[in-house]
This record gives C-alpha cells, structure tokens and sequence, in this order.
C-alpha cells in the first residue's frame, strides 16, 4: 500500500483531519474510543507519522534523548525496544546515548542530547551518580525529563520503575518457603534507589518469616568485571554458610550461577539461586535459574509517554509521580525444595 496520511484515515472513519491528527498524539481533548478507533485503523494500515513534516510544522526537533548505562545489558535492550516502539509511532525519533556506569560520561550525554536540541530526555541513571544536579539545572531551563529504573528522590521528575520492593520480597519469601534460612543478598552500590528498595524488600520478608537480618550476608558490587567470585567465597566460608544466594542484577545473576558451579557446588541441592533479571537465557541454563522478571519493555512504553505528554502538553501534563510496574516471579529448578 501506498503511505496512508491522516486525510485517509480521516475519510474512512469519518472524522476531521484535525480529530485524527489529535487522536494521533494522544490528545487529552479526544474521548478514549475514538482515540482508541484512530490507532487501531492506523496500525492496521501501517501509518506512520512524518517527522520532517512535524518538525517543520511545530517548530520541534521531534527527537526524544535516552540515556541508558549500557545498551548490552538485556534489561535496557528491552526498555529500549519500548521506547522506540511508541515514539514512532507518534513521530518521534530516538537518539541513545551510554553512560558505561560513569557519571562524567552521562553529563556529557546530557549536554550532546541538549546540543541536538532533543525534545526531551529519558534517563536511567549512572551507578556513579549521586548528585543530579546537572538534570535540576536542565529541568529549571524547561527540558522536559522523565527517570526510569534507576531513579532519584532529588529531581522533582515522573519516575518509572519496576515495583523493586515487592519483587524482592517475593523473591526472599520464595526461598524461605522452598526451606532455606540463610539467604545471601548480592546487591550493588548502596546508594542506588533499586539497591535500597530492593534491599527493603529482601529485609521485610526476612522479618515476616521470624528471621533475623544479618548484614554478613550482604555484599555491595561496584560492576567490575571479577568481583563476584571473591564475594561468593567469602559468603561460603562463613559457618554456618548461606544456604540460598539472591542477587540483585543481570551480572550478579550470571556471575553467582558461575561462581557456584566452579567451586563444585550443586544447585539446588547445595545452595539455591534466585536472580533480579531479564537475562533471556534464565530458562536454558543448567538449571534454569529462578527469576523476578522486570517489565523492562512495558516501563520504556510508560516512560517515554509520560515525556510525550510532558513536551506536548506542557503545564497541562499530569504532575510528577513515581509509576510502579508490577514484576513476575518465575520458579525455576534453581530454587526447587529439596528433600533429603
């Protein structure tokens, strides 16, 4: 089919091009049904907006800047995918910038996402970040931001996340269920909003079940490459040692399984594993590792529509809040009771 336009889509439903084109962009002044007729006819045909002709039009670059630690990291490769999916659809285009965990690097991100005179920014911030002064700044010159996954309290912005807590309290109390009482939590850098919240949740469920919180048993990363092998012999050579590992990331996860298989330990028979991760692989590893799955993709959709919104509604948008994406715990062979 030729490219459809928003003249065809108006004359086949029967509204005015201005209805359409509103619909389009999600206009608060369109009802939900019409909106909902408009996309659906329109991602039946394959309509795609035309970002030259809009940019033209409203005098907007129509690019959205994200900035993300590490595109490798399967978690962001998902968020990524969802965010792409609806700026297109609604003609924006994305320029994506790596941080590699390094807060210098994700200030000068920032600053060639403003010199290509994005729209907005998406950002997930650096595990060196602590101070996020430099997005205050940009924020009080008019930049439209939203955070997602690794967030700030400081910047007063709409933050997407994965519902951190809950996911790891269900992860802890899973263990607990399965028998295991000593259960080692590796995390990374304490300061970071998903490590705190995700400690909170693997503490309460602790506390739930009548079992006392031992710092011991916890061990901060800092995403070097090696670091996880010395820190699982160190949590092994306590007396009594953990019975179960739950780890807070991608690296963690992978690095914990290889670390335990190479000292010769058998899961889950010897210690059980449970990983905070979106690897794609969970299912085929040998055994299939247990998983609290983060809606990785569905937070990018959430994310860069709430920045749509911002740019295009301005002081109309909805106020800054923090959105919690419920995850999914998946038992795998990793975590299986064992019976002696």
């Amino acid at each position: 089919m030729d490219n459809v336009t928003i003249k065809d889509i108006a004359k086949a439903l029967n509204l005015s091009t201005s209805t359409v084109s509103r619909a389009l962009r999600g206009s608060y002044e369109i009802n939900a049904e019409t909106k909902r007729l408009v996309m659906e006819y329109a991602e039946r045909l394959n309509y795609r907006p035309n970002p030259i002709a809009l940019s033209l039009k409203e005098n907007r670059s129509r690019a959205i800047g994200v900035i993300v630690p590490q595109i490798a990291n399967y978690f962001f490769s998902q968020a990524i995918n969802g965010i792409e999916a609806i700026a297109y659809n609604r003609g924006y285009h994305v320029i994506i910038f790596q941080t590699h965990e390094s807060y210098e690097r994700e200030v000068v991100n920032m600053q060639q996402a403003v010199s290509r005179r994005v729209d907005g920014l998406l950002i997930s911030l650096s595990s060196e970040t602590s101070d996020v002064t430099h997005l205050r700044e940009l924020q009080d010159q008019g930049m439209p931001i939203v955070l997602f996954d690794r967030v700030s309290s400081e910047l007063n912005a709409t933050q997407v996340v994965a519902d951190n807590f809950k996911g790891a309290f269900e992860a802890t109390e899973h263990l607990i269920w399965s028998g295991r009482r000593r259960i080692a939590h590796l995390t990374i850098p304490p300061y970071m909003s998903i490590t705190q919240e995700r400690l909170a949740g693997y503490r309460a469920a602790l506390e739930k079940h009548g079992i006392a919180y031992d710092e011991n048993l916890v061990r901060y990363g800092t995403f070097g490459p090696d670091e996880v092998g010395p820190m699982v012999d160190d949590l092994l050579a306590q007396n009594p040692r953990p019975d179960a590992f739950f780890t807070a990331s991608d690296r963690l996860a992978a690095g914990c399984l290889g670390a335990l298989q190479k000292r010769k330990l058998r899961i889950p028979e010897d210690v059980a594993l449970i990983g905070f991760t979106n690897m794609n692989v969970a299912e085929l590893l040998s055994p299939p590792m247990s998983t609290v799955v983060q809606p990785a993709q569905e937070i990018g959709q959430v994310a860069v529509e709430r920045l749509i919104e911002l740019i295009e509604r301005k002081q109309k948008a909805a106020p800054p809040s923090v959105i919690k994406i419920p995850t999914t715990l998946i038992a795998r062979d990793s975590t299986r009771t064992v019976v002696e």
